[in-house]
């Protein structure tokens, strides 16, 4: 089959034998859940990030509200989230009770910057800000040290949202030390995914990273309905021990209401067997990354490559170009209209959430110029490991095709 005899989506899952094999061996096992895989799996994601927690969760958003969860945010409070995101960085914050601040982007990149989360606390000085959650979106840090630094001036926590990063890292301020993403170097928490389109697959599957003690036993309660079996914490000790004062073997003490989002051994084990290929993975995407940018400089002048953040390596789980589609006369569906009939899958990383009509009614419609510029632009063409270079140059013929015959 040639490469034009296929369709390439945005983004796919790379499944090998070798993961298939790890994932029957699991469901030949004893344990489906709560089992050895789990631990071994977070015991990894520790290892690879180089953080001193990993609670591993049924999806990215679990993880995310297990993180918000973990603050403690509720009523009242309120924490900044960037306008171009998935949904589920900002309903994490809604499920608390909490509410939103969105805040503006850089326009060639999409990524929240020191100066529009400055604008988003200036703006809100009146409101009990408690936390931040920058987005490394498309797989590119934000430059989180400044971000933090002044968060934390503030008092305000932060939850890196780490969801299309995992196995990003970014150079220090004046050092040539790498940090990777999901370390927890500056921030409280990082979240990851494992969605199947995302760099490491669990099928479903997400993360939190820590290096807080405190924070990682309360992100464990959360991810298991607020229980305890450590007999250190029980308050009933009439019930949790015999008459002999020995504990009780079957006991168990609900701290706070909490939520079932552990992950399966099923899940972890596929997890832990993509994530012993994650450079490989990422050297992929990198190398891809690297051709469709070299060739696109040669389509349009009304195409523009991402703007890049400097002093990092990108594990790009995205590869958006921007298109100035007014100048070519053009709307942006028949593009994506056109591109499918070759073949070419495409999708649009993210409309604004704070357009979408839940949170316009709940706060009323925003002018966020940065994210509006972005988003009129933004165009996902496919990315994912197994691409071959005569696949990314047919995507870059297509698209320079389809703009030509518009």
């Amino acid at each position: 089959m040639n490469n034009k005899a296929k369709f390439l989506p945005y983004g796919r899952q790379t499944i090998d034998e070798d993961d298939i094999t790890a994932v029957v061996e699991t469901l030949r096992s004893d344990f489906l859940t709560s089992g050895p895989a789990i631990e071994a799996f977070e015991t990894a994601v520790s290892k690879e990030t180089g953080a001193k927690a990993t609670i591993s969760c049924s999806s990215g958003t679990a993880a995310l509200h297990i993180a918000v969860l973990a603050l403690g945010l509720g009523p009242g409070d309120w924490a900044i989230v960037p306008t171009i995101t998935f949904l589920a960085t900002a309903n994490a914050v809604r499920y608390t009770g909490a509410d939103v601040i969105f805040a503006d982007v850089d326009p060639d990149n999409g990524l929240m910057t020191i100066e529009t989360f400055q604008a988003a606390l200036e703006a809100n000085k009146d409101k009990n800000i408690r936390a931040v959650l920058p987005v490394h979106l498309s797989g590119q840090p934000i430059c989180s040290v400044e971000i933090v630094k002044l968060a934390h001036s503030k008092g305000i926590k932060i939850i890196e949202d780490a969801s299309h990063a995992l196995g990003s890292s970014y150079q220090e301020k004046n050092s040539k030390k790498m940090v990777n993403v999901g370390a927890c170097a500056h921030a409280d928490m990082t979240v990851f995914s494992f969605h199947p389109v995302k760099v490491i697959a669990c099928g479903e599957g997400g993360a939190v990273t820590t290096c807080d003690p405190e924070l990682e036993k309360r992100l464990r309660l959360a991810r298991n309905h607020g229980m305890t079996k450590n007999s250190d914490e029980f308050l009933n000790t009439s019930l949790s021990r015999s008459s002999d004062g020995s504990n009780n073997p079957w006991y168990y003490e609900m701290i706070e209401p909490g939520y079932n989002y552990r992950l399966s051994d099923i899940h972890a084990a596929l997890g832990l067997s993509q994530l012993s290929k994650l450079g490989q993975y990422v050297a992929a995407r990198q190398r891809i990354v690297a051709l469709y940018d070299q060739l696109l400089n040669k389509v349009n002048l009304n195409v523009s490559l991402l703007k890049k953040i400097s002093g990092c390596s990108v594990a790009w789980h995205l590869y958006p170009v921007l298109i100035n589609f007014d100048a070519l006369g053009v709307e942006r569906a028949q593009i994506m209209d056109a591109l499918s009939k070759k073949g070419v899958g495409t999708q649009v990383h993210y409309i604004p959430v704070s357009s979408q009509p839940y949170y316009q009614a709940l706060y009323g419609k925003q002018h966020l110029a940065g994210a509006e510029a972005y988003y009129a632009r933004a165009l996902s063409l496919p990315l994912f490991p197994t691409m071959l270079d005569l696949d990314v140059e047919h995507v870059v013929m297509s698209l320079n095709e389809a703009i030509k015959h518009k």
